[in-house]
C-alpha cells in the first residue's frame, strides 16, 4: 500500500476529520462537544490512540520486511519510498499554475533585447494570474448587474431584515415565556399547576389581610366587584408588584416575588371574584368592568344594585 503523505500529517489530518464530524452531528449548545459531553471526549481519544497504534504497527511491518530484504532491494524500496514523500504532485501542480517553460526550453523564448549580457525572456503570465483576472471581470459584472442595475439586497437591508426577524422573535418568545412577563404582557393564567401556585402564595403571604376565602379584614374584599385600583388581571398584577396606596395600602411584593410568581398569584386572586366568603367586608372603591368584555346595562346595573345592598347590610 502507498503512502503518499507521511504519517506525522496523515494521523492528525485524520483525526480532526472525526473531529470535526463528531461537532457537526451532535448538538452541543454553545460548548463543544467532547466538553459537554465525556463520553465525546473519550471516544475522540480512543480514536486518536487507535490511530497512532495503526502506524505504529504499520511502520512495525515495514522493518520486518526492511530486514528481510537485500541491499539493493532495501535501497529501491528506501528510494521509492522517498518520491512518495516528495509530494511530487504538487510541485507538478505548481509548476503548471506558473506557466514557466522548462530551463531547457528557455532558449525559444529569449528576446532579442540584450542589455550588457543580460537577456530577457518572453514569458507568459502565470496562468493563476490570468486566471484570477478574468474571474475578477466575470465578479464585477455581475456584482454591478445584481446590485447598481437591478438593486439587489445590500447588507444594510441583510441586516434590517435580521433585526426585524430578530425582534419578532423576541416578543413571540416573551409571550410564551412566564418568567419573563411584566404589566405588557401578562395575562391570566387557567392552567391548574399555576392557580394551584398561586393559591400557595395567596395563603402563604395574603391571608393575614384579605383573609383565606378573600372576604377581607386589614385588607379589602376580593370576591366583589368593587376594586381600589382597579381590577383585571393587569391592574391586580401592578397592584402586587408595586404595592397599594401610599401610606396605607398593601407593600410592593415585586422585591419577594419573581414576575410569574406574581402572575400566578394574581390569576388566582381573580378566580374569588363571585365567591361568598364567611363574612365579608363592605366593598371599597368603584366597581369595575372590563372595557375588552362586552357587558350589557342591565349587568351593570344588577351589579351597582347587589353592591349597594351589600354596604346598606
Amino acid at each position: 500500500m502507498k503512502k503518499l503523505i507521511p504519517s506525522w500529517i496523515r494521523v492528525p489530518v485524520v483525526f480532526f476529520i472525526i473531529f470535526g464530524a463528531v461537532e457537526f452531528f451532535i448538538d452541543s449548545g454553545d460548548k463543544p462537544a467532547f466538553i459537554e459531553y465525556p463520553t465525546v471526549s473519550l471516544f475522540l481519544l480512543l480514536v486518536l490512540l487507535i490511530l497512532i497504534a495503526i502506524e505504529a504497527i504499520v511502520g512495525a511491518l515495514e522493518n520486518v520486511m526492511l530486514h528481510r530484504l537485500d541491499e539493493e532491494a532495501k535501497a529501491r524500496f528506501l528510494e521509492e519510498k522517498e518520491k512518495q514523500y516528495q509530494f511530487t504532485w504538487l510541485k507538478n501542480t505548481y509548476t503548471k499554475l506558473l506557466g514557466q517553460k522548462p530551463l531547457e526550453e528557455e532558449g525559444e523564448i529569449i528576446l532579442d533585447h540584450n542589455y550588457d549580457g543580460i537577456k530577457e525572456l518572453d514569458n507568459n503570465l502565470p496562468p493563476w494570474w490570468l486566471y484570477g483576472f478574468y474571474i475578477s471581470i466575470v465578479f464585477a459584472a455581475v456584482y454591478l448587474l445584481k446590485y447598481h442595475v437591478f438593486n439587489g439586497d445590500t447588507q444594510i437591508d441583510e441586516l434590517e431584515t435580521e433585526l426585524a426577524e430578530a425582534r419578532t422573535a423576541i416578543e413571540a418568545y416573551k409571550k410564551t415565556a412566564k418568567d419573563l412577563v411584566d404589566i405588557n404582557t401578562v395575562t391570566v393564567l387557567t392552567e391548574a399547576a399555576d392557580l394551584k401556585a398561586g393559591k400557595d402564595i395567596f395563603e402563604t403571604t395574603c391571608v393575614a389581610c384579605h383573609m383565606a376565602d378573600g372576604g377581607g379584614g386589614i385588607g379589602p374584599n376580593l370576591t366583589d366587584p368593587n376594586w381600589i385600583l382597579g381590577g383585571g388581571i393587569k391592574n391586580v398584577f401592578k397592584t402586587v408588584s408595586e404595592g397599594g396606596r401610599s401610606g396605607k395600602g398593601m407593600i410592593a411584593w415585586k422585591q419577594q416575588l419573581k414576575p410569574l410568581q406574581i402572575a400566578q398569584v394574581s390569576s388566582y386572586v381573580l378566580t374569588l371574584q363571585g365567591t361568598t366568603p364567611a363574612n365579608p367586608k363592605a366593598p371599597e372603591g368603584d366597581i369595575w368592568v372590563d372595557e375588552n368584555v362586552e357587558v350589557s346595562t342591565e349587568t351593570i346595573q344588577e351589579i351597582i344594585t347587589d353592591s349597594t345592598q351589600t354596604k346598606l347590610n
